[in-house]
């Protein structure tokens, strides 16, 4: 998280609006942190977007003559969202998808190594540790200002308050 992801996504459909290319922007449903239908990064950029409940929902809200597909905290999708972009992607459609590659535990975080590992183009983006201001690759769950236990919930869509970013050197997950 805090590493500009949603912001490139954002940077990237601005482009292609630009460049008069049809774009549509999907979320899942459960992100309602900042605003239902936009996308929306901590710094506040936003991007209308069309929440969905499950990945296939996608192609049921797409228009025909869309060009570019965005997909924002693709982490929170079920396993068919690889199925959805891999199709899209066939059909000659540009898929742009951002999301958290490792959970709160500093794991593989849902479809997100499958997207990853299928893609043209992988960028890794890394915010600053909270700690030490080195680079920072993992995301530090925070429960009552303590590092969260390992077997807490995996999926708690949250923000600044219950987040931030850390090195691997302080990133920390007890048991």
């Amino acid at each position: 998280m805090f590493s500009g992801k949603t912001d490139e996504l954002i940077r990237r459909l601005v482009r292609a609006t630009i460049a008069k290319q049809k774009v549509q922007v999907f979320k899942p449903a459960i992100d309602v942190r900042y605003a239902v239908e936009k996308v929306t990064s901590h710094t506040g950029s936003n991007f209308d977007a069309l929440p969905v409940e499950k990945a296939a929902d996608i192609h049921t809200k797409l228009d025909d003559d869309t060009t570019v597909v965005g997909i924002d905290e693709a982490q929170f999708f079920d396993p068919k969202i690889v199925q959805v972009a891999q199709e899209l992607a066939g059909r000659g459609v540009r898929v742009i998808v951002a999301g958290l590659d490792m959970d709160f535990r500093g794991e593989p975080f849902g479809p997100m190594p499958t997207l990853m590992s299928m893609a043209e183009r992988v960028d890794k983006l890394h915010a600053i540790c909270m700690v030490c201001g080195n680079e920072a690759s993992r995301t530090q769950r925070l429960v009552n200002g303590s590092p969260a236990r390992y077997d807490d919930p995996v999926v708690i869509v949250g923000a600044s308050e219950m987040y931030e970013a850390r090195c691997r050197e302080h990133h920390e997950v007890p048991k």
